[in-house]
């Protein structure tokens, strides 16, 4: 090969800088070769109560992450709920999302209570990545502590899938924070879409973003953990909410059918809907200071 060929592979190769990659700790002896590792989440500042039920969580989310990417390595392609919510994308990526969750290093990860951002006296918060402030930190405030769901309950009262939010469950409400953090979501898993139905238009548009989708992913481990595990052969996908054009329609045409009652129904609708208006949002930040309520 000529030195001007080299000359032109040198130029044409990607740089990459060392600097910003920890450099693997030197080789004692193939029994401690992963020395330094983190394996479990660390937490921090947190009560004892806080402490167990947080790490409880983490378990849950492991099996969770981990029947997920062990659904793919058995059926790849060939399951229905990877198509759908993937496409025809690869099966290596979101395979190995899951596995980074429950494998990856957490080294320099950090899941706290203090507040130290003062965010959960904001009604409705659950917790927050601290973004800039810490890339890899994740505030939990004590609204996750009396809202979130065990995923032994998974499909019980009433809960679907479509129907209902994918950050019910301590366990995938976990998912998204962790995807949040550098250390875990790399900066490439992110909010792509967010509703069921968005994720599945997503999984036919641009499959390629829906593998990295953060939604996508959470969706596709409460699906097939539900329909494996929880109950098996059957599941509990359910049905997307109705819009509210078609709930404007319903409204209208129940109206139309019982004049009598109608003040009744207004006023019962009234009251709802104020109900519902006045219900917290869940809500994170960004690392561009964008705030994600869902």
């Amino acid at each position: 090969m000529s030195a001007a060929t080299l000359a032109s592979l040198t130029l044409a190769a990607p740089v990459f800088d060392s600097a910003d990659y920890p450099r693997q700790t030197p080789f004692v002896s193939a029994e401690v070769w992963d020395v330094g590792g983190t394996m479990t989440y660390p937490i921090q500042f947190c009560n004892s109560t806080e402490t167990a039920l947080l790490g409880e969580a983490f378990e849950e989310m492991s099996l969770l992450a981990e029947h997920a990417r062990d659904h793919i390595l058995r059926f790849g392609f060939s399951s229905d709920y990877y198509v759908k919510y993937f496409g025809n994308a690869n099966t290596a990526e979101p395979a190995g999302w899951f596995d980074k969750i429950v494998n990856g290093d957490k080294t320099g990860v950090l899941f706290r209570c203090d507040d130290p951002d003062d965010n959960c006296r904001l009604a409705g918060w659950a917790g927050h990545w601290r973004g800039e402030n810490s890339s890899d930190e994740t505030v939990i405030c004590e609204y996750s502590f009396t809202s979130r769901w065990p995923l032994a309950g998974l499909c019980g009262y009433g809960y679907t899938v479509a129907g209902g939010e994918t950050t019910a469950y301590f366990a995938s409400d976990l998912i998204h924070r962790v995807f949040h953090t550098d250390k875990l979501g790399e900066g490439v898993v992110g909010h792509y879409a967010d509703t069921y139905d968005d994720c599945l238009k997503l999984a036919i548009d641009s499959p390629e973003e829906a593998v990295r989708n953060s939604a996508s992913l959470r969706y596709f481990a409460l699906d097939v953990y539900a329909y494996d595990i929880a109950a098996p052969g059957q599941g509990c996908t359910g049905h997307p909410p109705l819009s509210s054009s078609s709930s404007s329609a319903a409204a209208s045409s129940s109206t139309a059918s019982s004049v009598a009652s109608s003040a009744t129904a207004a006023s019962a609708t009234t009251a709802e809907a104020s109900t519902t208006s006045s219900a917290p949002s869940e809500c994170h930040t960004h690392s561009d200071g964008e705030v994600h309520c869902v």
